[in-house]
């Protein structure tokens, strides 16, 4: 909920974020897009500027103020954005989307942000891009351009080290499901006892819910399959063991299993909680990871092992093949190497 400076409820964005939650978007998704829209409010404000009469120009003067990192001064030396990039073409999409909801319900003619023009080059076509080719998408005029940044990898020897950190089989369970799998963290902590399947066939089942309690959610929104290994689900099976509490009425798998405060001991784990948990073992180890970094290590291994894209598509759950082609396609310098002497030896070969 966004509050205006009488502490009331702002009609417009609240009826936008009522709409997000009725077409199934994620609370951690609806939660960054009304603190996206209360910038923009404090925009507003700040420019005096009424919502229902922004235009184009006044769009473009919310990118200079979320980079000043001291509105209304002026320095003489270059000063360092507020914000990055990514994180303003992310409130960007959000104020567009916006201003598309209203004036879809009649409350405002809206901005006009987009143009048409014919598909951009594309590092991956479609068997069928030929048809689609020559027609038109919608693009947003105002988008600045992301410096491309390497998230980095780990190595097997990184994880291990962070693994060992952990205090709790829980906990070293969850870093290497996520390794091992290239889960997102939603999913992870989404998970059911009756989504691990062990025997013949190791698979973990991710299944889309609405009900968790946790809030986390599937993002993709598509069941899948990831079929995993028998050492994995011997650390699951430790877990449940050693340390699962007993007698409680929750069927998640990963689960507060000691609080100083009696009642949280069985209930789902958060966000917030995970988070905690990475920045501690990121401090005792001095290896910054992220549950996300984890995920990108295991699509670029997969990468580096010789998978076809499309087998690590349906694994990440990814609904389209060029996200898997832009964002896990990680080579370095190591990587031309090997890849050189490949080649050098193949020539060799064929003289």
């Amino acid at each position: 909920m966004v509050l205006d400076d009488d502490y009331l409820p702002i009609e417009p964005i609240q009826k936008y974020l009522h709409y997000l939650d009725s077409v199934g978007r994620s609370p951690n998704t609806i939660q960054t897009y009304a603190h996206n829209l209360k910038l923009f409010w404090e925009f507003l404000r700040d420019s005096k500027l009424n919502w229902l009469e922004i235009d184009l120009e006044q769009l473009s003067n919310f990118i200079h103020w979320l980079r000043n990192p001291n509105s209304g001064v002026l320095s003489i030396e270059p000063q360092v954005s507020k914000r990055s990039e990514k994180t303003i073409n992310h409130c960007l999409t959000t104020i567009c989307g916006f201003y598309e909801f209203q004036e879809r319900i009649g409350a405002t003619e809206g901005v006009d942000a987009y143009r048409y023009q014919l598909q951009p080059g594309r590092k991956y076509k479609s068997f069928l891009h030929h048809i689609s080719k020559g027609k038109e998408v919608k693009t947003r005029l105002l988008k600045i351009k992301e410096p491309k940044t390497f998230s980095g990898c780990l190595t097997p020897e990184q994880v291990n080290t962070f693994v060992e950190a952990c205090n709790i089989l829980r906990d070293k369970f969850l870093i290497r499901l996520l390794y091992e799998t290239g889960l997102r963290i939603g999913e992870a902590l989404g998970l059911r006892h009756e989504d691990m399947v062990t025997g013949k066939n190791n698979e973990i089942h991710v299944v889309p819910r609405l009900d968790n309690v946790n809030y986390v959610r599937a993002k993709s929104g598509v069941e899948r399959t990831v079929h995993v290994s028998k050492e994995l689900m011997q650390w699951y099976s430790a877990y449940l063991i050693d340390e699962y509490p007993e007698d409680i009425d929750c069927d998640f798998v990963f689960v507060v299993i000691k609080a100083p405060a009696k009642g949280e001991v069985g209930t789902p784990l958060t966000y917030k909680t995970v988070d905690s948990l990475f920045r501690r073992l990121s401090k005792k180890t001095g290896i910054k990871v992220n549950p996300h970094l984890l995920r990108h290590t295991h699509a670029t291994e997969l990468i580096r092992a010789g998978w076809d894209m499309s087998y690590i598509q349906k694994r990440l759950g990814h609904a389209d093949i060029q996200t898997t082609v832009n964002t896990y396609i990680h080579l370095s310098d190591e990587d031309m190497i090997e890849e050189y002497k490949k080649y050098l030896a193949q020539q060799e070969k064929t003289e």
